[in-house]
């Protein structure tokens, strides 16, 4: 294998497979120009070597070569790496076997003689092709999450101590453990921390640890191969994957298995990891940010959690105060809350009297409960001011929150918890939609890994 270095302008790698010294000369020369780092391969036998030990944006293959063909290399990049792209190289006879490439996926095909500036050109093409793909993958894993672009809303010194530690931190390339009880906005603080990251223009790709069977987090990780167990029908690319040179948020890190530690250890030492059912090892630059509301410590101890990887996460520590130690920025939440869930124009606000009734709360489910209160007290109230009564939350200081209505009535609501309202919320909602998950969490507004949580978490079981 031949590597050739560049000005070192980009980070794509080019593989180039060609059994004519001269094409493979002068082609790598020009792109080497360009600024990608390119790599040569004689033949698709050493092609396919290659393609096992390093990752690559674009290969170019001649079609017609001795012992394996352009075909062939085709056809393995297309099965092992499908965001790979690959251009042919072929002589005018072989127009035919150019077609049956482009129905194989290559991205393009060039004609013999070919203009080297013509290719240069076409490559930068199908990276940006690459790129848009592996954006729009990691676009939709972050339009899953609720939280994931919202502003951080308050003025608190607690909040604005723990906004400027983490602006440091997130020039680094460390690893942050985002520390707080349930509701307090973990997810938005990695977001914030990656937003104002150099690698803010990459994916930020984030996973609910606790949501994710034991028996399929793995594979929600690092993929897995076609046919690598009974329903993998095919080649599917995992988180860490999709997140290159981006951000990995491990949310609920505290619920991974004891089991699948040591390779996530690995992977955030190394940066390689393997595939299910794969033979061979891929490396990627990921930044890892984790979150959870468990005392890790306290877990090392107990033999839940290795303290090995407790020390790799948590190089920096951010902890997220709960919201009953910050109340002076509960104006401010609630009002940022009353302009997301009105309609624009809406003259809905709360009277002092209101705004003191909140502030004499102590949120267990901190943020994310307020949020809920404020979005239920502006349903109940009939006019443009929320009144004390229009918040419904009892003098025990138990909430009795209902997050979206639904056309159905729950009578006596004041004798019920926070958890049975949402318990019997999801039961109905599921009810609705005839025990249709992905129908439910829609209008739930709630992801299907969130809703299968709370499902488990309220025994919530169809009925026969």
């Amino acid at each position: 294998m031949k590597n050739l270095s560049g000005n070192n302008n980009s980070d794509s790698k080019i593989l180039i497979v060609d059994d004519d010294n001269s094409i493979r000369d002068i082609l790598g020369k020009h792109l080497v120009e360009r600024g990608f780092k390119v790599f040569e391969a004689e033949d698709g036998i050493q092609a396919i070597k290659i393609l096992q030990t390093e990752a690559f944006d674009v290969v170019i293959t001649d079609i017609k070569m001795p012992r394996v063909n352009g075909i062939e290399v085709l056809k393995f990049a297309k099965e092992n790496y499908p965001d790979t792209e690959v251009i042919m190289m072929t002589a005018y006879g072989e127009m035919q076997v150019a077609i049956e490439a482009m129905k194989m996926k290559a991205y393009d095909f060039l004609l013999k003689p070919f203009s080297f500036e013509e290719i240069c050109i076409r490559v930068e093409h199908a990276i940006e092709k690459r790129r848009l793909e592996i954006d729009n993958k990691a676009m939709r894993l972050q339009l899953k999450g609720i939280r994931s672009k919202e502003i951080i809303i308050g003025q608190s010194k607690a909040l604005m101590d723990i906004l400027e530690l983490a602006r440091k931190v997130a020039v680094t390339s460390s690893n942050v453990l985002i520390t707080g009880e349930s509701g307090t906005g973990k997810e938005l603080m990695a977001w914030y921390i990656h937003s104002h990251s150099l690698r803010k223009d990459k994916p930020f790709v984030a996973i609910n640890c606790a949501s994710i069977p034991t028996s399929l987090i793995e594979s929600e990780l690092f993929g897995h191969e076609k046919g690598a167990y009974t329903d993998a029908y095919q080649l599917k690319q995992g988180l860490v994957e999709i997140s290159k040179n981006g951000t990995l948020f491990l949310d609920e890190i505290g619920d991974v298995n004891i089991a699948i530690q040591p390779k996530l250890l690995r992977f955030i030492e190394t940066g390689e990891f393997r595939r299910i059912g794969g033979t061979h090892n891929f490396f990627v630059d990921v930044r890892i940010v984790a979150a959870t509301n468990k005392d890790l410590k306290e877990e090392v101890v107990s033999g839940k959690f290795r303290e090995d990887l407790f020390y790799r996460l948590d190089v920096v520590s951010i902890h997220l105060p709960p919201l009953r130690t910050r109340k002076d920025d509960i104006p401010l939440l609630v009002n940022h809350f009353i302009e997301k869930k009105t309609s624009k124009g809406s003259n809905k606000y709360l009277s002092e009297a209101s705004m003191n009734y909140l502030k004499d709360y102590d949120w267990p489910g901190n943020i994310r409960e307020l949020e809920h209160v404020v979005e239920s007290a502006l349903i109940f109230s009939k006019g443009d001011c929320v009144h004390p009564g229009d918040i419904p939350i009892k003098k025990d200081n138990t909430a009795k929150i209902l997050p979206v209505l639904v056309d159905y009535t729950i009578t006596n609501n004041s004798d019920l918890s926070l958890d049975d309202m949402e318990r019997i919320h999801i039961t109905e909602t599921l009810k609705k939609f005839n025990w249709n998950q992905t129908q439910a969490s829609r209008a739930l507004k709630i992801s299907p890994k969130t809703l299968y949580t709370k499902m488990k978490r309220y025994n919530i079981l169809k009925e026969e």
